[in-house]
């Protein structure tokens, strides 16, 4: 929990999850059976999974969602409970059940297959969370924590910054009034009917649409952003390989579970902690390459101090090569 009298710093809203997940060499096929080399059982959740992100790396976070009158749901709470993340504000539900998901992670595609219970978006939240959000610097919601966040916002006045998770956000969501847009770049491109070569277009039109910036996420090619202060000048920060960044560094990649809602975290982490946009992405990129060590995605989130580390490994490894080159 944070500490009393404080505040979290990041409000985090949507879904926290219990996650079995399963490491084969190929999919199967229809009544087929394979065999696996791992299975696991592990916390989950877009928004849940980046307030521990936050937590780990230094800046104060608090979860805000729901969970069943269950077994399951308090297990994920508990487990958020042990990262520091404070749960003051979850509503634990009688008709509910706690969200669940089957994962399986493919090594031949280096890809997953995911099937979650269908559990209904968070439409109000609670005086308690309303409380919390009314002290933060930034709100971070995924698909089913966005509407319930607007909603708070439009209450608050000064109110937090807001962020939006939208890898599974849905066309019809409004982008007025969100501070950081961070889509699939695969997403952002459907949004408006546009292929992948027609990125930049896409990130341009979501900034008319109202979005103050956009960081678009793309696996192995690391994350682009964009954003416009001064009418429609539209800048460019790419960021670091996700998966290429641990790679380069010896990094074994099982799993890329988890590793989008673990860049959004970071994200968030670094910008609390006065980085620079290039910086927070860099940070981002190398704490998703961090967290694929792991079959789930979270025990191989990195700390601030292993962040750290990693990352003075990678510019150092960047400047012997530009000295080969020379």
């Amino acid at each position: 929990m944070t500490a009393v009298g404080t505040s979290p710093q990041v409000v985090c809203v949507g879904v926290v999850s219990l996650d079995s997940l399963a490491l084969v060499d190929v999919y199967p096929d229809a009544d087929q059976r394979v065999l696996a080399s791992a299975v696991e059982v592990a916390g989950g959740g877009p928004a849940a999974t980046a307030a521990v992100t936050l937590t780990r790396q230094g800046v104060s976070a608090a979860f805000v969602g729901r969970v069943g009158d269950d077994a399951d749901g308090r297990a994920v709470l508990a487990q958020l409970e042990r990262e520091g993340v404070d749960i003051s504000g979850v509503q634990v539900s009688t008709r509910t059940a706690t969200q669940r998901s089957l994962v399986v992670v493919a090594r031949e595609r280096r890809s997953r297959a995911i099937a979650a219970l269908d559990v209904p978006p968070l439409t109000e939240l609670s005086p308690v969370a309303t409380a919390l959000i009314a002290e933060a610097q930034w709100v971070h919601a995924d698909h089913l924590g966005f509407t319930a966040s607007v909603h708070a916002l439009a209450r608050l006045r000064p109110r937090p910054r807001l962020s939006v998770d939208a890898g599974n956000l849905g066309p019809e969501a409004q982008l007025h009034g969100v501070d950081l847009y961070g889509p699939t770049a695969t997403a952002l491109c459907a949004r408006y009917g546009l292929a992948r070569h027609e990125l930049d277009q896409a990130a341009a039109r979501a900034l008319v649409s109202g979005a103050r910036v956009v960081v678009a996420t793309a696996g192995a090619n690391g994350a682009r952003a964009w954003w416009s202060e001064r009418g429609a000048e539209l800048v460019e920060a790419p960021g670091a390989g996700v998966i290429s960044a641990g790679a380069s560094r010896g990094v074994g990649i099982q799993s890329t579970v988890g590793a989008g809602d673990v860049f959004h975290g970071a994200l968030l982490a670094a910008l609390c902690r006065g980085s620079s946009w290039r910086e927070a992405l860099a940070a981002a990129s190398a704490s998703a390459a961090l967290s694929c060590r792991a079959l789930d995605g979270r025990s191989a989130i990195p700390d601030l101090a292993e962040l750290e580390v990693f990352m003075h490994a990678e510019r150092e490894s960047r400047q012997r090569t530009l000295e080969v080159v020379r």
